[in-house]
């Protein structure tokens, strides 16, 4: 069977930190509620090249490389320990691990990576990882917390049945209202979709009138209801239509507004616009701040996500 003839797959990147085990975790829980392969992969990098080394740097290869197969070897005995039904596949590349993960990955499949806040996502998505692939990422992308307060892994959260959607009416919120509702169908879980808005006012609010401060902010308010009426008429379907679906509308930093809707959730997702890609989000966005301080797995769907070939 080729690459491109494979089942469907959850595709996971593994390095042997506490990250990368809950992000494993994940996606064994995500590949068997999808009755998909899961592709588990460790990319060697430089490690991998020996030509013209020294014995020892040969040997030191070698020891790479049997760390990275016993790494490999780990994870799929755990996941079959845990989820028997599963089908894993293990992946030893060449490549660095995010070109490697994305090597792996195929319209249709989930992407899960471990992200131990700002300054490792950052590492991925702006140093390792190429332009191609952040912005061509060609399914959603998973970043999966490991606590600060908890150095070894210990095990996945009791799931709490809710799916947290930030919506703004752009075309990427509502890739990511799709995506949430077919997790709450896989799952079970509610849907929380959240909408907020800054209210631009001048910079001495005292010169406003309360009336006109007032009528200001019921102006953002119905703008922020007829978007999540909008989203979710233009989104929901007969498959869905029957899910808990909530909507959370608030005057709000949308990055605190998330983070908040999100503290007791599965699951935080939101869009990508396309520009640069997830790496772009970095650059400013609103998904910049939920994937620095979400403690929860934060979905990303780029602009590719939802292409079928």
């Amino acid at each position: 069977m080729s690459a491109e003839d494979r089942p469907t797959a959850v595709v996971v990147g593994v390095d042997g930190t506490p990250a990368a085990h809950a992000a494993l975790e994940w996606a064994a829980e995500a590949a068997a509620r999808r009755g998909a392969q899961l592709r588990i992969v460790h990319g060697m990098g430089e490690d991998s090249v020996v030509a013209h080394g020294t014995p020892e740097r040969r040997l030191a290869v070698q020891e790479a490389r049997g760390y990275a197969r016993d790494l490999l070897d780990d994870g799929a005995e755990l996941v079959r320990d845990t989820h028997p039904g599963v089908n894993v596949v293990t992946v030893l590349a060449a490549e660095d691990a995010p070109d490697a993960i994305m090597e792996e990955a195929r319209h249709g499949d989930v992407i899960v990576v471990g992200s131990r806040g700002l300054g490792a996502v950052r590492a991925m998505l702006h140093g390792s990882m190429s332009p191609r692939a952040t912005s061509e990422a060609p399914c959603p992308v998973v970043f999966v917390p490991a606590h600060k307060d908890e150095p070894t892994p210990v095990g996945p959260s009791a799931p709490k049945g809710r799916i947290v959607v930030g919506v703004d009416g752009s075309d990427s919120s509502r890739r990511a209202l799709r995506f949430g509702l077919h997790e709450a169908l896989l799952s079970g879980a509610a849907v929380e979709v959240v909408n907020s808005w800054e209210v631009p006012l001048p910079a001495d609010v005292s010169a406003l009138e309360a009336d006109a401060r007032e009528a200001h902010e019921e102006v953002f308010d119905r703008q922020s209801e007829e978007i999540v009426a909008g989203v979710l008429a233009e989104v929901v379907d007969d498959q869905t239509e029957n899910l808990d679906i909530s909507a959370v509308r608030m005057q709000a930093d949308p990055v605190e507004a998330l983070l908040e809707a999100g503290r007791n959730a599965d699951l935080i997702v939101v869009g990508s616009r396309g520009r640069g890609g997830v790496s772009g989000l970095l650059l400013g966005s609103v998904s910049q701040g939920v994937l620095h301080h979400a403690l929860v797995p934060v979905a990303v769907l780029p602009p590719h996500s939802e292409d079928t070939d």
